[in-house]
């Protein structure tokens, strides 16, 4: 259980231990490991108080019904999705808090669409991550290949100017993964451009959460996303943060919480959140 210790910006700040995982995967999306049910259970077994689902949006706006049948589920697969992580809601509602998420891509001029479907079903959040810029992954290794130092400054650019119209664009709670894009490519870091400090800026100033994933040490780049001086700028900007493992394998369910609560509270941070029912919980680190 959990004690109200006060209130910052009107949201109740809790008192507690609460350990939280907001991103996870099952197997409609086609590259992860299980069912929801067994991410929920590894999730108990790991002492977790909240886990949340959130798979791979479909490709709504294509005409196949599942276009990239390795990537993300078929739109028809869509509300079965979702009733699912309801009624396991309700099944595990004695032992853990279930949420009902969605990872959703973000393309801005597919935005009303990805809106309109998923504006009838009550989500507790929504993740809007980039993984496409300039019509490719960020993930593929060879995009880099032969580019100049400006071309690779530009890329970074519109990267970053992609994640920025998604925080102003209110679809979201939380934005995922906000330097990905060095996955493969661990040089992306060092390449040197305003666009950051500027869209971390945005994202404060439109109240849009960011996640520290733990995916990123099942990448090249090893450790997590976003970086520490993403982090950093985060705090001086009054981003509010969270948790998400990205796991698309039920053994990675809250994989380095402690390690990255622990690494935030000697940033400065003093507390992360979580969202329910859309309303954001904030807890003491």
């Amino acid at each position: 259980m959990y004690i109200l210790i006060g209130e910052v910006n009107n949201v109740d700040i809790l008192n507690s231990n609460r350990k939280f995982d907001l991103h996870t995967h099952h197997d409609r999306c086609g590259h992860a490991r299980g069912k929801i049910r067994d991410y929920i259970e590894a999730a108990i077994d790991r002492g977790l108080n909240v886990i949340g689902i959130a798979d791979h949006s479909p490709y709504f706006s294509s005409d196949e019904d599942q276009l990239h049948p390795h990537i993300a589920m078929a739109k028809s697969m869509f509300p079965e999705y979702i009733n699912e992580v309801l009624e396991l809601k309700h099944t595990y509602s004695d032992k853990i808090d279930v949420l009902l998420g969605v990872e959703s891509d973000f393309f801005p001029e597919q935005a009303e669409i990805y809106r309109s479907c998923f504006e009838p079903y009550p989500f507790d959040y929504i993740i809007g991550s980039v993984h496409n810029v300039d019509g490719v992954s960020i993930f593929n290794k060879k995009r880099w290949n032969g580019l100049t130092e400006q071309e690779k400054i530009r890329t970074k650019e519109n990267y970053y100017s992609l994640i920025e119209q998604s925080a102003r664009s209110g679809m979201f709670q939380i934005l995922g993964h906000i330097d990905a894009m060095k996955g493969f490519y661990p040089a992306f870091t060092s390449i040197q451009t305003a666009a950051v400090e500027n869209t971390i800026k945005v994202i404060g100033e439109n109240d849009i959460a960011i996640e520290i994933n733990t995916s990123g040490k099942t990448k090249d780049v090893g450790g997590w996303y976003p970086s520490d001086d993403i982090l950093e700028l985060a705090f001086h900007y009054g981003v509010k943060v969270t948790f998400g493992s990205d796991a698309h394998d039920p053994h990675r369910v809250g994989d380095d919480f402690d390690l990255v609560q622990r690494r935030l509270k000697e940033i400065g941070f003093k507390e992360w959140v979580y969202f329910k029912n859309k309303d954001r919980m904030a807890v003491r680190i």
